[in-house]
């Protein structure tokens, strides 16, 4: 029998955070989740949701409040759906997600010993994000272009966003504008009618900004005159760019892209190498933390110049790039074939020719690599939030490589594969969170991984 009942109010204790960033709170050792309660406070709480295990409660007063608390410096903070941490601050939010990762290494990898140092955070941790994807929508008789509220697909109107960098912001208003100028037709997700979707943009190292109009159209009407009102709003443009996604599903962006202006790609920087990022690309959405991020595998990979380097999920090719600086070899392994296309074009760019390209299932590809004789010295792998497969960790571990090192988005995932790696001979000595998201929810960070 559950302590709480649904739509009556009870006063709860809240001792952590949740995975998406609500507080945790227990009532007669019964949890229950609350958005928006922080540790340490007291409150009282509406219980929205009962199941077996678990409650979810809606904060109604703070009758305790956390010395941690601030006010959230975006008007729109707690309708959107994009920053779940704003009313944390910021040094908190460290220590919370160096402590997530200490979570779950104890109780998900069972591991001991492991040394989790404290967050690496930025200095100015707004105005980071280098890529925006914002839905577009109709109030009225008005195209509106913002943030989805939180657990729903209605829009929120803005001009700007906090996490944003400026140029995105630029985009934003300028494609806004110009859509109701022209009267474009705002998408229907329900009815799968109109034409413009999402709004894209990037912005490069140099300032340079790439704008996309995502469509469920192929025709875009007025084609002609858009692109020439985007330029003149947005004279710094390098690149305007349609992609059609005619698909009824929630995916942003569809497989066509076309060129209505400029180039095909724009340049960011990490370090002191230069990418091409295309529309589709993979490319870190914080530029100055990515560069952090690698460093730090760069460092925990100890490299002398001697070593063979397998990156077993390399996209784009930047860690592995990254790493050939060091390396005597580096093999990038990726399944997707345009993403190993980028990754040769930005060595060639890069002048880096230890760096060679595979297209393929590492599974497949490293025991190949094995069978002529290509022994890695060391293991980097940066999978999706989902993780390692396990054929994967044990293929790794059957190359018997002195290090492994383990980038992960997911410390649930990270903490599963490193338990499956200790008993296939491999000890984790240390993991560095880096925050790649300031307040938000999730948490990268670098494992260090060594041959018993």
């Amino acid at each position: 029998m559950q302590p709480v009942e649904l739509n009556k109010i009870y006063e709860v204790e809240i001792f952590g955070l949740g995975s998406s960033g609500e507080g945790v709170g227990r009532l007669e050792d019964f949890t229950i989740f609350i958005e928006n309660a922080l540790p340490t406070e007291k409150v009282l709480a509406k219980i929205e949701v009962v199941k077996k295990n678990y409650a979810i409660g809606k904060l109604i007063k703070i009758l305790r409040e956390s010395a941690e608390r601030v006010q959230p410096f975006c008007p729109i903070y707690f309708q959107c759906g994009g920053c779940q941490l704003q009313h944390l601050n910021y040094p908190a939010q460290l220590e919370i997600k160096r402590q997530q990762i200490i979570d779950a290494v104890e109780r998900i990898g069972k591991l001991d010993g492991v040394e989790i140092l404290p967050t690496l955070g930025m200095k100015n941790p707004l105005h980071y994000r280098n890529k925006m994807q914002f839905p577009v929508g109709r109030k009225n008789s008005e195209i509106i272009i913002g943030c989805y509220e939180k657990n729903s697909h209605k829009i929120i109107d803005t001009d700007s966003c906090m996490i944003q960098r400026e140029g995105n912001d630029k985009i934003l208003r300028a494609v806004k504008k110009i859509a109701n100028k022209f009267k474009i037709p705002a998408y229907d997700e329900d009815r799968h009618k109109g034409i413009l979707r999402h709004v894209m943009g990037r912005v490069g190292f140099n300032g340079e900004l790439m704008a996309v109009l995502v469509t469920a159209k192929k025709n875009l009407p007025d084609e002609k005159k858009i692109v020439r009102a985007i330029r003149s709003e947005l004279p710094e443009v390098s690149t305007i760019q349609q992609n059609i996604q005619t698909y009824k599903n929630n995916v942003i962006l569809g497989r066509e892209t076309k060129i209505l202006f400029g180039k095909e790609t724009i340049k960011d920087k990490i370090g002191n190498l230069q990418f091409n990022i295309s529309a589709r690309s993979f490319f870190q959405v914080n530029t100055a933390q990515a560069e952090i991020l690698y460093k730090t595998a760069l460092n925990f990979a100890e490299l002398h110049g001697t070593e063979i380097v397998i990156d077993a999920y390399c996209g784009t090719g930047t860690i592995s790039l990254f790493l050939a600086q060091k390396a005597y070899k580096v093999y990038g392994i990726e399944i997707v074939s345009s993403a190993i296309n980028d990754a040769k074009k930005n060595a060639r760019e890069n002048k880096i020719r230890n760096a060679e390209f595979i297209v393929g299932d590492a599974v497949k590809i490293i025991p190949k690599l094995y069978a002529e004789k290509i022994f890695a010295d060391v293991v980097v792998a940066d999978p999706p939030r989902a993780g390692c497969e396990k054929k994967v960790l044990e293929t790794f571990a059957a190359m018997n490589p002195a290090k492994i090192i383990y980038v992960s988005c997911n410390p649930a995932t990270l903490a599963r594969d490193l338990k499956i790696l200790s008993e296939l001979g491999y000890k984790t000595k240390k993991i560095q969170p880096v925050d790649m998201f300031p307040h938000s929810s999730h948490i990268e960070s670098v494992a260090q991984i060594i041959r018993h």
